[in-house]
């Protein structure tokens, strides 16, 4: 059997590239949802985390402990099987929900970091000079704290891409489970895997490339200002 016969059988005997964009699909649709409602709620973690508020800070505190800690796989078979077992949700909604707590607690600490990395001397001139808190924050502080914590929100989001292929063991079928699926129908798993790999690797690469493509239109903006 030759590459190209092995190939055929894989991406496009019977409708497989359908399969194959299908659970992409799924995966994509589940990264998307729980990265926007992770880095949300991660946000107001924070929020909670860095108020003078002992009860607040406590409770954020331990929900960044609690959720940085717990593998993802485990959280999700919990919540699935557990908590939400008989409510009726759909898989794909307890999956988002699952990386949404998982990418929040990431998200709230990298953000408090980069918080107490900014500096404090600029927005406290800038209280000098008049401007409002919300002002400081908005022109000064903010600025600072997202340049900080873009490389560390960039790994999160890859890890969260990475993340999303357990979501088969809750009877998701995702990418991963359709390159499985394909593999054990075609008896050619070191190819098919090879070539699921690659579809995760591209995705990453797409988000790498956002990122810098984002960098070089704020360097062409500042350059012509």
């Amino acid at each position: 059997m030759t590459i190209s016969d092995k190939l055929y059988a894989i991406l496009i005997q019977g409708g497989s590239w359908k399969t194959i964009l299908g659970g992409l699909w799924v995966t994509v649709q589940i990264f998307v949802l729980a990265l926007v409602l992770g880095t949300v709620l991660g946000a107001v973690i924070c929020l909670m985390r860095t108020r003078k508020n002992p009860v607040l800070r406590g409770i954020a505190s331990v929900y960044i402990a609690v959720l940085r800690g717990t593998p993802v796989l485990m959280l999700l078979l919990l919540l699935y099987y557990g908590v939400f077992a008989r409510t009726g949700l759909k898989p794909v909604t307890v999956a988002v929900f699952t990386f949404a707590l998982n990418v929040s607690a990431h998200v709230a600490e990298l953000l408090r970091s980069a918080l107490s990395a900014s500096d404090r001397g600029q927005a406290e001139a800038a209280r000098t000079l008049g401007f409002s808190a919300w002002d400081t924050f908005r022109l000064i502080t903010l600025p600072q704290v997202l340049r900080i914590a873009k490389p560390v929100y960039q790994s999160t989001i890859v890890n969260l891409i990475q993340w999303t292929s357990v979501v088969g063991y809750v009877t998701i079928t995702d990418l991963t489970r359709v390159i499985n699926n394909i593999a054990s129908r075609t008896m050619q798993p070191l190819l098919t895997i090879t070539i699921g790999m690659l579809i995760y690797l591209a995705l990453s690469y797409i988000i790498f490339g956002l990122f810098a493509l984002s960098d070089k239109l704020k360097e062409r903006a500042h350059t012509t200002t």
